[in-house]
């Protein structure tokens, strides 16, 4: 029994050491050898061989530049929500040509198009997978239109994906689902598009995309975050062609509004917009109320109205 423990010893203590070894256990050399043909780290002064199975763990060939790394790589690309298979699928190609370049015979070429024909059938067999498959074409045409961030749809998807489960879509329109969706990420993500930009690259009616979006709060129990103007106003900014000073300005009458309680329960891109259109009659930069409402795509009117409050209730001395 003494010796049996005495084993069971030897054999924890061999696996808690490292298989990387810096010197020879036997002889306490430092030249080791490693041959990376056999998977050996032999010891150059006695022979001993300290390791039999060596890893590799870098592949096999080199790559100087990243498309030739994108070529030589072994993997598909990684699974992706906003496309309706998550990318796990395969694709059979269009090239008539096999592995040397030499042109397919004729069978062989009626096969793969039979082959191709199928695969792509299977692909989109069930309701559900064709509804996916409308619906991510969508979303992908207007994060492309509206210039939206990668993880960005990706949440817009997964929101997509939450509602076609719940049988949210279920005689609505996919693309005012997909709209809403987008529009949700963009709130939560914090990313400056208004729901009339979204609409707008949409082929659904505003009001529609309104509804939608509100059903998918309620059903989805999604918490949205209350909008901030600050993020609004870098982009009213650069549509106007408005000097940074001057948006610092702007910066410092919202952060003043917030602190008391004057942006509560007001539109978010107005209160950029009249915060903007204040910090140019502060800085002598002459922009006009028709200027920076076309650049943040809201009516005159709004503007007015929001530069009124705020000249109210910050109590703020502007030139004629």
């Amino acid at each position: 029994m003494a010796d049996i423990g005495v084993m069971v010893e030897m054999v924890k203590e061999a696996k808690s050491k490292p298989l990387v070894r810096d010197k020879c256990p036997e002889c306490g050399s430092t030249n080791l050898i490693h041959d990376y043909d056999t998977g050996e780290t032999v010891c150059g002064g006695c022979g001993l061989v300290i390791q039999d199975v060596m890893i590799d763990k870098g592949p096999e060939w080199r790559a100087f530049t990243q498309e030739e790394k994108k070529s030589r790589s072994r993997v598909g690309i990684p699974t992706a929500f906003s496309v309706h298979d998550k990318g796990l699928s395969t694709a059979i190609g269009r090239i008539d040509r096999d592995a040397f370049g030499r042109k397919l015979p004729l069978s062989t070429r009626l096969q793969m198009w039979r082959l191709k024909k199928w695969q792509i059938r299977s692909r989109v067999h069930s309701s559900l997978d064709r509804n996916l498959a409308q619906a991510m074409a969508e979303l992908d045409r207007l994060s492309d239109k509206v210039a939206i961030p990668n993880a960005v749809k990706e949440k817009a998807a997964v929101i997509y994906r939450k509602a076609l489960d719940k049988g949210l879509v279920r005689g609505r329109s996919i693309a005012a689902i997909a709209a809403a969706s987008l529009y949700a990420a963009c709130r939560i993500t914090g990313t400056p598009r208004s729901l009339r930009e979204i609409s707008e690259a949409s082929l659904v009616n505003r009001k529609d995309v309104a509804r939608c979006y509100r059903l998918l709060l309620r059903e989805l129990d999604i918490k949205m975050p209350i909008a901030d103007p600050l993020t609004y106003l870098p982009k009213i900014a650069e549509r106007s062609k408005v000097s940074g000073h001057t948006q610092a300005l702007a910066m410092k009458i919202l952060q003043e509004a917030r602190r008391r309680h004057v942006s509560a329960g007001k539109d978010p891109m107005g209160l950029a917009a009249a915060a903007l259109y204040i910090a140019c009659m502060q800085a002598n930069e002459k922009k006009t109320q028709k200027d920076i409402a076309e650049a943040a795509n809201i009516t005159e009117v709004t503007v007015r109205n929001r530069y009124k409050t705020l000249k109210t209730q910050l109590n703020l001395e502007l030139p004629n």
